[in-house]
């Protein structure tokens, strides 16, 4: 039984044996999925036998969607709510719809699962006992280069997302900012590849040059005043 009209659902970040039944469970119980990629989702949801109708929901239409999931909850339909991969809110749709919502006064819940973020952290072997999570790096290298400052100069371990195509010069930025700062880049999580290149900014910065790293990026960079 579905207690709740709408349910944010985290899905695997790689592995799809990383769902869990409570997911499935929901997955399997509501009217309909609001997804990222009908796409994406309806591949997981055929590895698992589920057939429900899908609805996109992501960052151009969420705006636009929002009111329209909030009414058709507030009518008796049941709703889950994911996206491609993760949690939907964090860094992904669902924030601008969890806002409907709570205005509309229409109840929901969160359902956990795996997380980039949290499984980064632990498989980088940098303190853990706090950390602040930026989402994605600027793209603009001026405002880059001060949350990297930033980082570099905090007392707990920084997480940010970063593009393939952007981790090369990042790495060789925060190199030349402070060359022995302990960094991490945690690559592909719970997938075939998954790989965590640990060391120095010059150090990681230099393999990079040579070896340019592909697939989905975590970068974690230990601040100096950070417990070691």
């Amino acid at each position: 039984m579905i207690e709740y009209p709408v349910s944010f659902v985290g899905l695997p970040i790689g592995n799809r044996e990383d769902i869990t039944r409570r997911a499935l469970q929901v997955l399997e119980g509501v009217d309909c999925i609001c997804c990222e990629d009908t796409r994406n989702t309806g591949m997981l949801l055929s590895h698992y036998g589920i057939k429900k109708p899908l609805l996109s929901l992501h960052e151009h239409n969420e705006t636009a969607r929002a009111p329209e999931v909030a009414a058709r909850a507030l009518a008796g339909e049941r709703f889950a709510v994911v996206t491609d991969a993760g949690m939907p809110g964090v860094s992904d749709p669902g924030y601008r719809l969890i806002q409907e919502l709570k205005r509309r006064e229409v109840a929901f819940t969160v359902l956990p699962g795996p997380s980039a973020v949290v499984t980064a952290l632990v498989g980088s072997g940098l303190p853990s006992d706090a950390f602040f999570f930026g989402g994605f790096l600027p793209v603009k290298s001026g405002k880059k280069g001060q949350v990297l400052q930033a980082a570099l100069a905090a007392s707990h371990t920084s997480i940010f997302y970063e593009s393939p195509f952007r981790i090369v010069k990042t790495v060789k930025a925060l190199a030349e900012l402070d060359p022995t700062a302990p960094i991490c880049v945690a690559r592909e999580l719970t997938k075939v590849f998954e790989t965590y290149h640990r060391g120095s900014a010059a150090e990681l910065a230099a393999a990079f040059e040579q070896h340019p790293p592909k697939g989905e990026m975590v970068l974690l960079i230990g601040g100096v005043n950070a417990p070691r």
